[in-house]
């Protein structure tokens, strides 16, 4: 499934947050006229990655019991719900899933993080 087939996909350009607020792994709400679409973000030494809060298993949003989504190796997210694991760049699975997780594009525009195109 793509990010944008869910109907409260935000459109390219919608605001999420200023960019540096975004430290860590961290699970948030865009809100927009479409509904609230659950994002998680993580910052990572490739820069920011973004992907729909939702476990593949069984679309639980990954900090479903708790917000430590990171291993301890910082290498890969996970989920809190039954423990699958993907990698914090590109959204592959790792172990426990059937398929990866759903990036979302996004980009800087000032000092702002937002949707970009799909």
């Amino acid at each position: 499934m793509s990010w944008t087939d869910y109907r409260s996909a935000p459109a390219p350009g919608t605001v999420i947050c200023p960019q540096d607020q975004v430290q860590g792994v961290q699970a948030l709400t865009v809100e927009t006229e479409k509904g609230k679409f659950p994002l998680l973000l993580a910052a990572t030494d490739q820069g920011i990655r973004a992907y729909v809060n939702a476990c593949p298993h069984q679309y639980l949003p990954l900090n479903y019991r708790g917000d430590q989504m990171l291993s301890a190796d910082g290498t890969n997210l996970m989920c809190t719900a039954h423990g699958a694991r993907f990698d914090i760049h590109s959204g592959q699975v790792v172990e426990g899933a059937d398929c990866d997780l759903d990036p979302v594009p996004v980009r800087v525009e000032g000092a702002m993080l937002v949707i970009g195109q799909p």
